[in-house]
């Protein structure tokens, strides 16, 4: 039997160091991304629905924010559209929303309440009000928001085609059923739908704002940027939780 040199046995004796320290950094990693998902899962307006017994109005509304985060999501889209149709002055648009944006985001910090989605708003109004002063070009303001709804689309249709739908890993934590979906062929296609369905909302806000942006129409684009955003989303959040409740209904998880 060939005896092994000593370079052969400090190589193998290497690999086996290398496997034992990879294994726990991929354990950290997928617990770290386990993590990820299940906060994104509390945070989202799903989960709000997941704690009531019936969805309502009251609920749906919670799920949204409340009547303060309807304020903040709607109010400074609103008076920006208001002021500049009447004025046609771009500036004090941009002052009078982004101004709004400020003062409800200070509000909440004076009360102590949650500020991150407020200064996540805050913070976009800023830098797209930035963007349209630089360029001079009103309808710029807008160019954030198809840069959001683009990239939520595309994640949205990889997390299909990697077979990983965003929907199911969300709906997978809220009802306790980890990533066991994954074995099922209804619920993972049923997931697969509901992540196609969100992808095709932000989709089509790009294909109705688009045009309305590479025309200049910037009275419509900002119409439309309000038309299709809660009242798109209340709807499909709705929609989503139904069918969620319906397919654990008839499929539930496994004991």
């Amino acid at each position: 039997m060939p005896e092994l040199s000593d370079d052969h046995v400090r190589g193998t004796n290497a690999g086996a160091d290398g496997a034992k320290e990879a294994a726990p950094q991929e354990s950290e990693a997928a617990a770290a991304v386990n993590a990820a998902i299940a906060e994104a899962a509390r945070k989202s307006g799903l989960n709000v629905l997941a704690q009531a017994e019936k969805p309502n109005g009251h609920v749906l509304l919670e799920a949204m924010g409340g009547i303060r985060g309807l304020v903040e999501a709607v109010v400074p889209g609103l008076l920006f559209l208001v002021v500049y149709t009447l004025s046609k002055d771009l500036l004090l648009s941009l002052v009078v929303s982004v101004g709004i944006a400020a003062v409800l985001t200070v509000a909440r910090l004076i009360q102590k309440t949650p500020v991150a989605s407020a200064v996540g708003g805050l913070i976009g109004a800023v830098v797209s009000a930035a963007l349209a002063l630089f360029t001079g070009r009103p309808e710029d303001n807008f160019v954030l928001g198809f840069v959001t709804n683009g990239a939520y689309a595309a994640a949205l249709l990889v997390s299909i085609l990697v077979g990983w739908p965003l929907i199911g890993l969300i709906a997978g934590y809220l009802m306790n059923d980890s990533t066991a979906w994954k074995k099922d062929t209804v619920k993972r296609r049923t997931f697969a739908l509901l992540t196609l369905c969100w992808a095709g909302m932000f989709l089509a806000r790009l294909a109705v704002q688009l045009p309305l942006y590479f025309s200049g129409n910037v009275e419509w684009l900002a119409g439309t940027k309000l038309f299709m955003g809660l009242p798109l989303y209340a709807p499909m959040l709705i929609v989503t939780w139904l069918a969620v409740r319906a397919l654990y209904r008839k499929y539930p998880v496994a004991s």
